[in-house]
């Protein structure tokens, strides 16, 4: 199933993830930094949610609080939430 999301405080405008029980199978970042949004895109392929969200929340992007990584963790909590 796919979702989308519009990350907030950094420069990538809308995250779009494709859910299978539990494991990512395919991640699209529009805007951004290329290189690190295709970098965490194919990184998280074939990962579970849970993992990822350990593995991307609180990672900050300078001064601004948050990143892209740390918006995509957000994004798939918020994913949880809805499918439960």
């Amino acid at each position: 199933m796919q979702f989308k999301f519009r990350p907030q405080g950094v420069c990538s405008q809308e995250m779009m993830v494709d859910i299978e029980e539990g494991i990512i199978k395919e991640v699209k970042i529009v805007g951004g930094c290329a290189g690190n949004t295709v970098g965490v895109s194919n990184l998280l392929v074939g990962m579970t949610v849970d993992e990822a969200i350990k593995r991307l929340k609180g990672i900050p992007c300078g001064l601004k609080g948050t990143s892209c990584p740390d918006q995509m963790a957000r994004g798939l909590e918020e994913i949880k939430k809805k499918i439960g």
